[in-house]
């Protein structure tokens, strides 16, 4: 094992100029990365002989050797911190947990007809991407509202283009109906363009134009489009009025940090041109016992410079930060503008302050109150399967299927802070008799704890199994062939009376069964673990089914492409028809020879060849 750690050699001859300082254990582990301003003043009060919290001093005990890289400036020395960070993931960094991508209003560019929708994911397609937003709720919000007033389609293109006359959005005036031409090219871009104006949050240029077209319609007697245009106007003040707030302008975000019983709350208010556009809770992990400054330090240049998050002209924190002017040129130039943050604020930047933390600081204790209750049911748990410790990783895994169809099997993982739904996975089970669960849940649990076990990834130190001892002895056979031992299993059979409160649990090896008191806190675990199982399976099998569903038996017949499908509908009408004819009324269609018919005949009817 290396020697600890000499400081006093090294910091003797440790320059004083900025940059970044990496902390390393014996086995060559990076254990943490931080910046400074004086690389030699921050790495030396990590040796001090007085005033380090417990946590540090843990940090200091686990160093084994210390490399620094010097920076020309403090701005480079953010960017090459946030870079090792996000390559490395130290343990001792407070880490931003890796979001699922931020919902987008996208309006697509190449359609005579664009359509109006929400995006996430990769910006593949022509058009105009809108936002960030908060969350997909805020976006829905929107599109309800711009459906309401600009009556812009937002169908999927495959149901737009196979209309052959007006859905219910036109009967009910939220639609103009583009599919049967009812509205020209020429008013449905002005629509669309209107709708773009809105979303950059240009609301006043907006509100002026719509005036000005008013006007004009009133002068041309066109009453009715000048009255449509007057309520569009109406819809628009009144959402300013309830919204915005008088005399404030621009976009800014209104950042809030709270810390209690060694956790933290960062939340986030959106404002976009003077409207509060939604809010998001982060709970980032402290390893160290960082101050609020310290942790809006490390969370703004992770939320900022990731690429996803638009960098708003104005930041307004609840603490000020000690790298606030490098923290400014660095979002500036990622931003490609000015970006300023503030701490002191009035008016009405202030009263969205202190909602930020009022938020940040009520999720908190909720946040607090959940993980206590998580670590009570875990440590009733660890006393009804008598462990020696707390249980660290839980899998439960559940089956799902219509009599057979389309079998789907789930895999929900719970630590100590409750759902990991990074971790859940999803088995679409084949070459399995359908509805023989016991063969399901088999090839489910082989092709999970195989995996694990090949990239020695973590084990759980208890399987939850919904079902009885048939499916206990097949958790209980994968693992003895995979050779994995130090899992619990454990059955959730159900009650006779199948209703919550009255499971019996099945103990591995043994058979032992159990049955709780209807509140007893290991109960109420095992029942929130299995029924999120059950949720994410029965989500899954849906998906798959209803897939399946939709697939034409059309489409895999040999030699019948698109053309020939396209025929084959438009003469019988629907798939079913065609399934149902001869082989002589196939033989009517253009296109459709006689060994075609008897080919397409014997594949719908399931004749051999």
């Amino acid at each position: 094992m290396p020697e600890a750690f000499d400081p006093a050699p090294y910091l003797a001859s440790l320059t004083s100029r900025c940059g970044v300082y990496q902390m390393y254990d014996g086995e060559g582990e990076l254990l943490y990365v931080g910046k400074a301003r004086n690389l030699k003043n921050r790495v030396s009060s990590y040796f001090r002989n007085t005033g380090l919290n417990a946590k540090t001093v843990a940090l200091v005990m686990r160093i084994r050797d210390i490399q620094v890289t010097v920076t020309s400036t403090e701005a480079d020395a953010l960017l090459l911190e946030q870079n090792l960070i996000k390559a490395h993931r130290p343990p001792y960094n407070i880490l931003l947990k890796d979001d699922k991508s931020y919902p987008y209003i996208f309006v697509s560019s190449d359609d005579k007809y664009p359509r109006l929708s929400l995006h996430r994911g990769k910006k593949r397609r022509k058009g105009h991407y809108f936002g960030p937003y908060p969350s997909a709720g805020a976006v829905r919000q929107s599109l309800h509202f711009l459906q309401k007033v600009f009556r812009v389609r937002q169908c999927e293109d495959s149901y737009f283009r196979n209309r052959s006359r007006p859905c219910l959005q036109y009967q009910i005036n939220r639609c103009t109906g583009p599919c049967v031409g009812l509205v020209s090219e020429s008013d449905y871009a002005a629509q669309v363009e209107k709708t773009e104006l809105f979303l950059q949050g240009k609301s006043r240029e907006l509100l002026v134009r719509l005036a000005d077209d008013m006007e004009k319609a009133a002068e041309e007697l066109a009453y009715e489009q000048a009255a449509e245009l007057r309520d569009q106007i109406q819809h628009l003040q009144q959402v300013q009025n309830t919204q915005g707030i008088e005399g404030v302008q621009g976009d800014l975000d209104v950042i809030a940090v709270a810390l209690d019983g060694g956790q933290c709350c960062v939340q986030v208010l959106f404002v976009r041109d003077a409207r509060v556009l939604g809010s998001k809770s982060f709970y980032p992990t402290l390893r160290l016992d960082d101050s609020e400054a310290e942790v809006l330090e490390a969370f703004l240049p992770q939320f900022y410079l990731r690429g996803e998050q638009r960098i708003p002209p104005e930041l307004v924190l609840s603490h000020e930060p000690e790298a606030r002017g490098a923290l400014e040129e660095v979002l500036s130039d990622r931003g490609e503008r000015r970006v300023q943050v503030k701490t002191r604020v009035r008016e009405a930047r202030s009263r969205w302050l202190q909602l930020a933390t009022q938020t940040a600081q009520t999720n908190l204790l909720a946040h607090l109150a959940g993980k206590q209750s998580v670590q009570d049911r875990l440590q009733a748990l660890q006393d009804v399967l008598e462990l020696d410790g707390y249980p660290q990783r839980i899998e439960c895994f559940d089956i799902s299927h219509s009599s057979g169809e389309a079998t789907v099997a789930s895999c929900v993982v719970f630590d100590v802070n409750g759902a990991r739904k990074s971790d859940y996975r999803r088995f679409n089970i084949k070459d399995v008799t359908g509805g023989d669960d016991y063969a399901a849940m088999h090839q489910a649990l082989t092709r999970r704890f195989r995996r694990l076990r090949d990239e020695a990834a973590a084990m759980p130190e208890i399987l939850l199994i919904d079902g009885g001892k048939g499916q206990v002895s097949q958790a209980l056979a994968v693992l003895k062939d995979l050779d994995i031992d130090r899992v619990e299993v454990v059955g959730v059979a159900k009650g006779t009376t199948r209703k919550a409160g009255f499971e019996t649990l099945i103990l591995g090896e043994t058979g032992v069964e159990v049955q709780l008191p209807s509140d007893h806190p290991a109960l109420h675990l095992i029942q929130q673990i299995r029924d999120e199982a059950h949720r994410f399976a029965i989500t899954g099998h849906r998906g798959r089914r209803d897939r399946q569903r939709r697939e034409s038996r059309l489409e895999s017949i040999p030699g019948v492409g698109a053309k020939r499908r396209r025929e084959l509908l438009r003469h019988f009408g629907s798939a079913g028809a065609v399934e149902n004819a001869s082989m002589e009324e196939l033989r009517k269609i253009p296109g459709i020879s006689a060994n075609m018919a008897r080919t397409i005949y014997d594949h719908l009817h399931g004749v051999a060849d």
